[in-house]
């Protein structure tokens, strides 16, 4: 079994590092963040440009026809460059759930808008802050027209269509819901990370268009969020490196007493220990790509493992990153800030790490039991 990447992969991942290091700077997502401004709309038309939209899209929707091991070194460079754009919303929720559930009529329809940018597209699953997944779902569609807000919605300022979870007459279901007609309003909630943000969105009679099978929605949410899981696990995993990059070589050149603090054998061990977390965290999310590009069982388990390393190690170098700047990695000034506020935000996303470490429990539990 080998879970490393082909010569053409790696070729791709370093094209799109070198894409990102000219237009994606870390100034870029500071520029987003400190202004209204959802997202680098110069940054998006170039990674439509690119096809990065549509990696794993088949041709005859417009995608370029790739797989999942390629989308996945593509998210990781995404990640590294901490670009400001709704790319995890788009593609690994919106464009997975077509292509998991979608009719041969609404791809042909929605993706080629989705993989070309002229579309963005997001999930909104849960109601209140702290929900996980499509827990205690009361939006409800009825006659086709759907009721009821969502609450926090991850790229809903940017998004003209979404996913939305809600009660059918048949329970839970999933619907394509346009975000552009009257009988939707979006209000944009304060985050801890607005290069990323989030909105409020309310539904009053706005039409609603059922996806995939009536009744089965907690089924067709979980497989999206676990394919997503694995993807924005190489987003955070590129995150984690650049933080560990960029705060190893700021440790070889802040002195104190008189020598590089990066001579000092403690702060040699907390890098060793960092590598190690970002290493674990390396191997599962490989793990986690292969388990997606074969649509292996062992998906449900490998999703979580990779969602719960990869959200530790960007928690755990952001927090290192901040301490060993220092003074200075406290101050607006400093890029610090902006891997904190990434690692935690995407933490909680497609659900906090304590909702996805309750369901390898239980998928481990079931395998056991079966």
């Amino acid at each position: 079994m080998n879970f490393d990447f082909s010569d053409d992969q790696k070729l791709l991942q370093q094209t799109a590092k070198d894409f990102l290091e000219e237009h994606s700077p870390l100034s870029l997502c500071r520029e987003v963040l400190e202004s209204d401004a959802p997202y680098s709309q110069s940054l998006w038309k170039g990674a439509a440009e690119l096809g990065w939209l549509g990696t794993a899209v088949p041709e005859e929707y417009g995608g370029a026809g790739f797989g999942y091991l390629e989308l996945a070194v593509v998210a990781e460079e995404v990640g590294r460059a901490l670009a400001p754009i709704p790319f995890s919303t788009s593609v690994y929720l919106a464009t997975e759930a077509l292509l998991l559930a979608g009719s041969d009529e609404q791809k042909k329809r929605l993706l080629p808008k989705l993989v070309s940018g002229e579309s963005i597209g997001t999930a909104a699953f849960t109601e209140k802050a702290g929900q996980n997944g499509v827990e205690s779902v009361e939006a409800r569609v009825d006659g086709g027209k759907l009721s009821g807000s969502k609450l926090p919605v991850p790229d809903g300022e940017a998004a003209d269509v979404a996913v939305v979870a809600a009660q059918g007459g048949k329970g839970l279901s999933l619907y394509l819901v346009s975000l552009t007609g009257d009988a939707v309003e979006r209000e944009a909630v304060r985050s801890l990370d607005p290069s990323r943000p989030a909105a409020r969105i309310s539904f009053e009679g706005a039409p609603a268009e059922l996806l995939g099978t009536e009744g089965d929605g907690a089924a067709l949410a979980g497989r999206v969020l676990d394919r997503a899981a694995v993807l924005l696990a190489f987003e955070q995993l590129g995150g984690t490196q650049r933080a560990f990059d960029l705060t190893r070589e700021f440790a070889l050149q802040r002195y104190a007493f008189g020598r590089p603090i990066a001579s000092f054998q403690a702060i040699k061990h907390r890098f060793a220990d960092l590598w190690c977390e970002i290493e674990l965290a390396r191997s599962n999310c490989y793990y986690g790509a292969w388990a997606l590009s074969n649509e292996d069982d062992e998906l449900a388990e490998a999703a979580c493992i990779a969602r719960l390393q990869a959200s530790r190690a960007f928690d755990l170098t952001a927090v290192e990153m901040l301490e060993f700047y220092g003074g200075v990695g406290y101050t607006w000034e400093y890029d610090c800030h902006m891997f904190y506020r990434r690692a935690k935000s995407t933490s909680v996303v497609l659900g906090n790490p304590a909702s996805w470490r309750e369901k390898l429990i239980s998928r481990l539990e079931a395998d056991r039991a079966a």
